[in-house]
């Protein structure tokens, strides 16, 4: 009989990691959260929602094979690593197509073993069976803890430019769908984008609309946290350069502007779209050289 695939427990997003000696705690990696599945009819990878990509990671599913287990559940990231050695999302969806070389699957909890539900047992007995299990140097991994005070390996975790670090209660037992027993801490980054408009509803905060440099794609939206005078500032720049709205977008108490001002944002590391984002600063765009 074939093991199923069973629904990830999620980590609650906090502003900061829990202090105490009853958490542990890890890189949070800018990956596909993915779950390998190793049985008689051999090794399975299911994307986070349960669909089975084991064909898009044959050189992982390969590399499974080789862990010696006849039956395992494994909660995991596929990621891929820049020059830097830190997990780069934006190369992941290439190599998946044209590079499978590149590809590592993190592993950071231990669902089943060899006929034994494990999802009772303390994350950090889980984890002791499963660092056990996995060989070093190969493109399966073990997610190393990260030792010191929560806020010491937050601060280090931002300075690296890694997307975050994930907080796990030691005793907590495997639940899938949210939890608080763990919790995902995010790092912060400051980008620059195209701003679309501005949106102003009496009563309400004002937002700005942002698209990705160059390609006009809609990423979202940020409060306007500027000071007063930079805000007047925005405020004349928008009212003398109004513009029509981007082809397939409507949108009411919106003034939208043309192309030609640069909006510096602070939001979320490590998300496609914007989240968390406030605009910091803007500047006009600088006109091409003759």
């Amino acid at each position: 009989m074939r093991l199923k695939f069973i629904s990830p427990m999620m980590p609650t997003l906090v502003e900061k990691p829990p202090e105490g000696g009853d958490w542990l705690h890890e890189v949070k990696f800018d990956g596909y959260r993915s779950q390998l599945v190793i049985d008689a009819g051999g090794p399975r990878i299911f994307t986070r929602r349960g669909l089975d990509w084991t064909s898009k990671y044959r050189d992982l599913a390969k590399a499974a094979a080789a862990l010696g287990v006849e039956n395992a559940v494994i909660d995991g990231e596929i990621i891929v690593l820049n020059d830097a050695g830190l997990s780069h999302f934006s190369a992941l969806r290439k190599a998946i197509t044209s590079r499978q070389h590149d590809l590592y699957f993190v592993a950071f909890d231990l669902l089943h073993i060899n006929g034994h539900d494990l999802r009772d047992m303390p994350l950090e007995d889980r984890r002791e069976i499963l660092a056990a299990m996995i060989p070093e140097g190969q493109h399966i991994q073990f997610s190393q803890p990260m030792p010191g005070d929560a806020a010491s390996i937050f601060q280090l975790v931002d300075q690296a430019g890694l997307e975050g670090m994930v907080s796990k209660r030691r005793d907590s037992k495997y639940r899938s769908g949210p939890t608080t027993n763990w919790l995902k801490a995010k790092s912060y980054a400051v980008g620059e984008f195209d701003l679309l408009g501005v949106e102003r509803e009496p009563g309400k905060p004002a937002f700005a609309l942002m698209a990705e440099r160059g390609t006009g794609r809609y990423v979202g939206s940020a409060f306007i946290t500027l000071n007063r005078e930079t805000r007047e500032r925005l405020w004349k720049r928008v009212q003398n350069h109004a513009g029509a709205a981007p082809k397939g977008m409507k949108r009411s108490a919106t003034q939208w502007v043309k192309p030609g001002i640069i909006a510096r944002v602070k939001h979320l590391r490590g998300e496609q779209d914007l989240r968390h984002a406030s605009l910091q600063d803007f500047r006009e765009e600088e006109p091409d050289a003759n």
